[in-house]
């Protein structure tokens, strides 16, 4: 490795050209004059350039020394600093970000997904009118078809005369015992059966929760005609009229009530309902008494609900 490179010139005085060395070469002028001996202690090829002015006024001459290269083991030992000190800031940022990020809150995401969806008001008045209305119009026509074919003397039960909508004083004794009966069932069942209080509960929840006192009336009585004649006033008598239709009727009306939060404990306690209606049916002839206990009986859960929570501490 060279280490010093000779770049030297130098003038005499009167001399209007300049004698330089570069390397090896000695130049007087831009004239080549020969070699110089510095060519045995060092090496031509390593030689810096030299800046040499044609201006006969001035010389500008440079040297320039060649740098030293540093030990490997220093680079090795810098290099391993550096990438150590890199990761050091990286995990620093890391952490920092980590600190500085927004918690989440696992369990109030959790409970806000298993919680149910809460329906408008608006909603929920609407749905029930419509859905009232598709059933009563059903119902209606059902019924009335049956009557034109059992007159027109095709094999068909009529319905309008198996179950009609007439009314006696007897009738009170028998809705006022229908209500008790099932209300006091479901306050039991509420308190001794979790998973029947759980869909009760998701219920209530999505249909009444956004109502004010005045609807529940609408909510309690408008479900209440429609499915009646529905179900105990058009397909009891349609399916025979006797107890194993009571029963099948009851079934549908079960499963028919299963969704929107209510499991199958739920479908299983419309059933029983289904049965103490159809009962009723069966008994007065009348499609007024399941119509009204039904009404009466959706009134009375859906006021103790809002009662219980009116009640509850926030």
């Amino acid at each position: 490795m060279p280490l010093l490179a000779l770049d030297a010139c130098w003038a005499q005085a009167g001399d209007t050209s300049p004698t330089h060395v570069i390397g090896a070469s000695v130049f007087k002028g831009e004239e080549f004059v020969g070699l110089n001996d510095a060519t045995k202690h060092f090496h031509a090829t390593c030689c810096s350039a030299c800046r040499v002015s044609t201006s006969r006024a001035s010389v500008r001459c440079s040297v320039k020394r060649s740098r030293y290269r540093r030990p490997q083991k220093s680079i090795d030992l810098d290099l391993q600093v550096d990438r150590s000190s890199s990761k050091t800031n990286v995990a620093d940022r890391s952490s920092s970000t980590v600190e500085n990020a927004p918690s989440v809150d696992v369990s109030s995401n959790s409970s806000a997904n298993s919680t149910t969806s809460i329906s408008s008001r608006g909603t929920v008045l609407q749905a029930c009118t419509v859905t009232s209305g598709l059933m009563v119009a059903l119902g209606a026509i059902i019924r009335e078809a049956s009557h034109v074919a059992f007159m027109e003397g095709l094999p068909v039960i009529d319905c309008t005369k198996e179950i009609s909508f007439g009314f006696e004083t007897w009738h009170l004794e028998l809705l006022t015992g229908l209500v008790i009966l099932i209300s006091s069932c479901r306050y039991l069942l509420l308190r001794t059966w979790p998973d029947f209080a759980e869909s009760s509960e998701a219920a209530n929840q999505q249909v009444l929760t956004s109502l004010e006192p005045v609807d529940y009336l609408v909510v309690s009585f408008l479900p209440g005609i429609s499915e009646e004649l529905l179900f105990r006033g058009t397909l009891l008598p349609l399916t025979g009229n006797n107890w194993n239709s009571v029963l099948l009727v009851a079934v549908l009306f079960g499963i028919l009530h299963l969704g929107s939060g209510r499991k199958s404990s739920f479908a299983i306690w419309a059933t029983f309902v289904g049965l103490m209606y159809g009962s009723a049916t069966m008994i007065s002839s009348s499609i007024v008494v399941p119509m009204l206990s039904h009404s009466l009986n959706n009134l009375v859960g859906g006021m103790i609900w809002r009662y219980s929570k009116s009640e509850s501490p926030q």
